[in-house]
């Protein structure tokens, strides 16, 4: 099983994800746009198989009823998006270390994405949510 690591800017942050990882879905919600000014770019891996140190570096912003989004504290960089009682951990696709091996999946919030880009990849496209994974009502 290989090994993915990644970090937060400043290297405050590292972690491993040890175990298979989804494909990346870019978000176009409102609330990815803000927090990062583009688009959420996330792979998630299950909790049990994700290594974090420099935990307390970590701060936690709850973005909705059901979800929050992890950065670093020293440097902002964002990090993780965590729904509410699930075993599984959203990861910034970006702060993984190169060759990620990552693979583009699908767009999610589509029809609320900025209207100062398009979205021409070919990959599916939702205006919410998708039947595969879970969201908050961004």
């Amino acid at each position: 099983m290989s090994e993915h690591r990644g970090s937060c800017l400043c290297g405050a942050v590292r972690f491993v994800a040890s175990g298979p990882l989804r494909e990346v879905v870019f978000c176009h919600c409102s609330q990815c746009r803000k927090q990062t000014g583009l688009y959420y770019a996330s792979t998630n891996s299950a909790d049990a198989d994700l290594t974090i140190s420099g935990e307390d570096n970590i701060r936690w912003y709850r973005a909705s009823d059901s979800a929050r989004r992890g950065f670093c504290g020293t440097c902002g960089s964002a990090l993780f998006w965590k729904y509410d009682g699930l075993d599984v951990t959203s990861i910034q696709a970006g702060s993984f270390d190169q060759p990620s091996g990552l693979v583009g999946g699908y767009h999610i919030f589509c029809a609320d994405k900025g209207d100062f880009y398009e979205i021409n990849d070919g990959l599916p496209q939702y205006a919410k949510g998708s039947p595969k994974i879970v969201t908050s009502d961004a």
